[in-house]
């Protein structure tokens, strides 16, 4: 049944994904080379220096990243690791503007390129992502000049669940940087992103509050969002170090509003009271300055969000680790998150995919054996049209509504394109649901035509189309297409 699933159609591009943590951390070494195999030496600021390293990651597979430091970097100064948000293979030229910000703060800073070996749209682990991280640690904690005591590690939104995860499992860690964290399962998190981004364009109603949860939900139960409930509170829980945690006031992909309290929380629950929560004005997920509200980014960060991270950092390194507290403009998050529970035995990822093999074939056999019938040169006979609209209508009513789900599943986040909208209804969600009503109908009329069948075999190529009209009434509910 699981392959049936894969074959309904499944391009699915995913923001985030997660992991639930098991293996422990593997020792890395770190190797000096001139310059990462393939890659092209990064462009590297005149007041700063640059250089190549490589080391072992998860898995024992060698990563390749650069170490930025100022020209006159001072002895025995801090280092961190950045670490990626979501994305197969992320170059480290995507970090560069962070990396080259806080180096100059007096930070030596690697950045490296993401693995994309063990990592693709549905598949991937915090807990192999987090012995990447620790052996980037590793890598820094021995370059000349830097003080292996006060080496950190900074990440970006999906880097935001593996960057405490890697803390978690090593003291060689002094500190942690989240940007656009979630304290959230990833699955609830990337759900509230999509249909926040079709509420921005004007959708609401079934489309919105029950077909789009459900896909997902689905999805994650058919093995294709990897890792979805991963919970990243018991982590946080078991983070001693020091943590800064930066949101922008306009994230459109890490509930902001919700988040913030669920990571103190948790940072409470172990005893750690040495975090530091800020928000700032003008900022995206990334804390990049936005013109539109978090839809768009651009280069430039937020301003005083590297003087933040440098500062922070020399106070921490300093032993004088500031005490809980938050501060900056209140984040916009128009609704709440919704919790995504596992599916039941009956709404099963292979139970949908069978139902939905069932339908294919009761709708598409009626005008396939017409169509064999004449073909073999039987003489035509008057078909009732009811048989033939609910074959039509309920075979374009299940794909074009699983089709357009997942199109809307690839653009969505904070930028949905959902098409034109009347009635607070895509165009093409209304269209949908006129072909869903149309099939009961059809259905009803059909079991007219079943009972004048003339023929055993045509009431039994009727009987197998009214299968299908059956099954497709409690699933359309299900969905959402014969609901407002």
């Amino acid at each position: 049944m699981r392959q049936i699933a894969l074959a309904t159609g499944l391009a699915l591009s995913l923001v985030a994904a997660p992991a639930a943590a098991t293996a422990a951390a593997r020792p890395s070494s770190a190797v000096e080379h001139a310059s990462a195999p393939g890659e092209a030496p990064v462009a590297v600021p005149a007041d700063l220096t640059g250089k190549e390293v490589s080391f072992l990651g998860g898995g024992g597979l060698t990563l390749h990243g650069t170490v930025l430091s100022p020209v006159k970097a001072s002895p025995e100064r801090p280092g961190m690791v950045l670490v990626h948000g979501a994305g197969t293979g992320t170059p480290r030229a995507k970090l560069m503007g962070e990396a080259v910000e806080f180096a100059r703060r007096g930070m030596s800073v690697l950045v490296y390129d993401k693995r994309s070996e063990g990592y693709s749209r549905f598949r991937r682990s915090y807990s192999t992502l987090a012995d990447d991280a620790l052996g980037a640690v590793t890598a820094l904690r021995s370059q000349q000049g830097v003080d292996p005591a006060k080496v950190g590690v900074w990440g970006l939104s999906e880097g935001g669940w593996v960057a405490p995860l890697a803390a978690s499992r090593s003291r060689d860690v002094a500190f942690v940087v989240a940007v656009g964290a979630n304290a959230l399962t990833p699955l609830r998190q990337q759900t509230w992103a999509v249909a926040e981004g079709l509420r921005k364009a004007g959708v609401a109603g079934s489309l919105v509050d029950r077909a789009e949860p459900k896909l997902y939900r689905t999805i994650a139960d058919g093995g294709m969002f990897p890792e979805p409930w991963y919970d990243p509170e018991p982590t946080l829980a078991a983070v001693r170090q020091p943590v800064l945690a930066i949101w922008g006031v306009h994230d459109l992909l890490t509930p902001p509003e919700e988040t913030p309290p669920i990571f103190a929380r948790a940072l409470e629950k172990g005893g750690n009271r040495h975090y530091t929560f800020r928000f700032f004005a003008g900022a995206d997920h990334a804390a990049h300055l936005t013109p539109d509200g978090g839809v768009t980014r651009l280069p430039a960060l937020a301003p005083g969000y590297a003087d933040l991270v440098g500062s922070w950092v020399r106070e921490v390194v300093a032993g004088r680790p500031p005490l809980a507290s938050t501060s900056g403009p209140a984040p916009e998050q128009a609704t709440p998150t919704v919790p995504v529970e596992r599916p039941a035995p009956w709404e099963s990822a292979p139970v949908q995919a069978a139902v939905m093999a069932l339908m294919i074939v009761a709708f598409a056999a009626y005008p396939v054996t017409a169509l064999v019938r004449r073909l073999r040169g039987r003489p035509r006979t008057a078909l009732p049209a009811a048989p033939r609209v609910l074959g039509a209508a309920g075979l374009v009513a299940l794909l074009g509504s699983f089709a357009y789900l997942f199109y809307l599943l690839m653009t969505g986040g904070k930028l949905a394109a959902p098409g034109p909208v009347l009635l607070d209804r895509p165009i093409v969600w209304l269209a949908l649901q006129a072909l869903a009503l149309t099939t009961v109908a059809a259905s009803i009329r059909t079991v007219r035509a079943w009972r004048r069948a003339g023929t055993r075999s045509e009431r039994a190529r009727l009987g197998l189309l009214l299968a299908g009209g059956a099954a497709f009434l409690p699933w359309a509910l299900y969905w959402g297409l014969l609901l407002p």
